[in-house]
């Protein structure tokens, strides 16, 4: 009843940079938090950043300093800006949500979006 679509994606240069989108739609009673996850071919999936109520930001400490996460509250959509890309951020990129949904007792929930592949040449 809730889905996460993402776009912006794509194939850049080492040094460029590319921003991510991710908007929550459905039965939502509150989107409480909203961030990223990237995996690569044969790795794990990892934390990249995350925005919670009230602004407050965490990022993986490979990306500190070159990619932001932000939050548009009237669209309950997040974004990733990535900067200063490098060859190792290649991944697919999930955005992931905590949402309160409207049920018999209201509770929260998290989602995931169907990734959007970013690739880094060098």
């Amino acid at each position: 009843q809730v889905q996460l679509v993402e776009s912006g994606g794509g194939l850049v240069r080492a040094g460029e940079s590319l921003r991510l989108s991710c908007r929550a739609s459905g039965s939502i009673f509150s989107v409480n938090a909203m961030g990223w996850y990237r995996q690569a071919p044969g790795k794990q999936r990892e934390f990249v950043a995350s925005i919670i109520s009230g602004g407050s930001t965490r990022y993986a400490d490979s990306v500190k300093g070159r990619f932001a996460v932000s939050r548009d509250y009237a669209k309950d959509t997040v974004y990733l800006q990535m900067g200063s890309l490098k060859p190792e951020d290649t991944a697919v990129y999930y955005c992931n949500a905590a949402i309160t949904v409207p049920t018999r007792i209201a509770s929260e929930y998290s989602y995931w979006g169907q990734g959007t592949q970013v690739t880094v040449s060098s």
